[in-house]
């Protein structure tokens, strides 16, 4: 217990934010039983579209703009790759779907370096190469490549990664309200307009950007609104956490969050990861504790 109360207020923030999400996702993998991913990503977004847009009409915005076509892509990319996201975590185990977004900063560190000419050290490149090793052990791909889950998986992470790197361009020219609300809100007229158009296509290829709006009953509706609470906790703490510590010990403890996911889907119902997938989350974890002391 003295050692719990000992540590850093940054790394208690992000033990708790690390869980919380978890439980997001926990809560979002149940709503997923009787309604499309699509629908789950509309309903996390909604509430915080309200929220933001209370805080903006509270404290005006103070911003001098200029990228509208990157807050755009920001706000877009972050809204596809959340869909892929949601769809993997009621398609397959919870630890893998975690596991798959947090490749993001092995991603983000490659992006950073192409397009915002980052320098990348030797280390973070070695690390950079433990994290494909370790999403290769966790895909594990046959003769005929990679599976649907497997990319869509691997697309949440260079998803984030492309949103995360955009958002570092845009603090420069955006209240960060704004560049939040740009992807809450793609979140929210995204769905409905994919709602609309849905009935006219039938690829199952695509079929994570497709669903039909059921209006949730009973207990589904707790689900939603734990769901959005605790996302909404999630990214409170998370703030605060990088706010009282360096960033490079806040990044290596959010992977906490694979750990409590694993834990939360095997009570779920999910199965313990295989030998090979829990050495593919190893090196993940191992590669992305690197790029973040590194950075």
């Amino acid at each position: 217990m003295n050692y719990i109360k000992n540590l850093n207020k940054g790394v208690k923030y992000m033990l708790i934010a690390s869980f919380t999400f978890a439980i997001m996702g926990a809560f979002a993998k149940l709503a997923s039983e009787e309604m499309s991913s699509l629908e789950v990503v509309f309903f996390r977004n909604i509430a915080g579209v309200i929220l933001i847009g209370y805080a903006v009409y509270k404290k005006p915005l103070v911003q001098k703009g200029g990228k509208p076509y990157l807050l755009f892509f920001r706000g877009f990319i972050g809204f596809i790759a959340l869909l892929a996201f949601f769809y993997n975590i009621a398609h397959i185990s919870l630890g893998d779907a975690m596991t798959y977004s947090k490749t993001s900063p092995i991603f983000t560190a490659i992006f950073a370096f192409f397009f915002l000419h980052e320098k990348l050290s030797l280390k973070g490149w070695i690390a950079i190469f433990i994290g494909f090793i370790g999403i290769v052990f966790i895909t594990q791909p046959s003769d005929i490549g990679f599976s649907k889950y497997d990319l869509l998986g691997i697309f949440s992470g260079i998803g984030a990664a492309l949103a995360y790197t955009s958002v570092r361009e845009l603090k420069s020219y955006y209240d960060t309200r704004v560049i939040v609300l740009s992807f809450m809100l793609t979140g929210t007229i995204g769905p409905l307009v994919l709602f609309f158009v849905s009935p006219y296509f039938n690829a199952s290829e695509f079929d994570f950007l497709l669903g039909e709006f059921v209006l949730p009953h009973g207990v589904m509706w707790v689900y939603l609104i734990c769901m959005g609470v605790f996302a909404t906790i999630s990214q409170v703490l998370m703030t605060k956490a990088y706010g009282e510590t360096k960033a490079g010990i806040v990044g290596a403890v959010s992977y906490t969050n694979i750990l409590f996911s694993i834990m939360l889907g095997v009570m779920l119902g999910d199965a313990l990861p295989s030998l090979m997938s829990t050495v593919g989350i190893i090196l993940i974890v191992l590669a992305g504790i690197i790029v973040a002391k590194v950075k």
